[in-house]
């Protein structure tokens, strides 16, 4: 997890799954890894192995599946981009 993350209420990061095809649902471990400057919204869900470039968001109650860019900012479930984040100057 990178530097000024924010993880919301609520939300999941699953960095394990369970291998079907073996009887006994074998564990197999998928890191996370969250850039700097991310922001996971309240209820998101995060999947295993995902990596969310820096400054990506995910929205309130999505559910991410595959990669995000930098600056990407996703919703829905599956989370689809939606736009880029820009900054504003102050």
């Amino acid at each position: 997890m990178g530097p000024r993350c924010v993880i919301s209420q609520r939300a999941v990061l699953c960095a394990s799954t369970h291998r079907v095809s073996d009887p006994d649902f074998e564990l197999v471990l998928r890191p996370i890894v969250l850039g700097a400057g991310c922001w996971i919204a309240a209820e998101a869900f995060v999947g295993p192995g995902i990596q969310l470039g820096d400054g990506a968001v995910l929205g309130a109650r999505a559910a991410l599946f595959d990669n995000a860019v930098p600056m990407g900012i996703y919703r829905g479930n599956p989370a689809v981009l939606l736009k880029e984040r820009r900054f504003t100057q102050s």
